[in-house]
């Protein structure tokens, strides 16, 4: 049986210590990333994968997050939204007093 320890109770340097819970990503890391792997051939696409320690089903939740982000920004109204009438009076009412 295989243990983290040598003969001399030292901790083995190659034994890495467990994950605290699953990585979080901020979402400039995961634009920088799509679109370095995007540019990329295979073999590319592999070595990033491997230098960032990401799994490509990551690369494939992240564009569908992309491409949703985008539909919902794409389906927004453009210009700035409507001013509703009634919180317009009640500023003036507050303004005027």
């Amino acid at each position: 049986m295989a243990t983290s320890t040598n003969d001399h109770e030292v901790p083995d340097p190659q034994v890495e210590s467990r994950s605290t819970g699953p990585r979080r990503y901020s979402a400039e890391y995961k634009a920088r990333i799509l679109a370095e792997y995007e540019t990329l051939d295979r073999q590319g696409k592999g070595a990033l994968l491997r230098r960032e320690d990401l799994y490509s089903s990551l690369i494939t939740n992240w564009r569908e997050q992309r491409e949703r982000g985008a539909k919902t920004a794409l389906a927004a109204p453009a210009g700035r939204p409507k001013a509703d009438p009634d919180s317009a009076a009640q500023f003036v009412q507050a303004v005027s007093r």
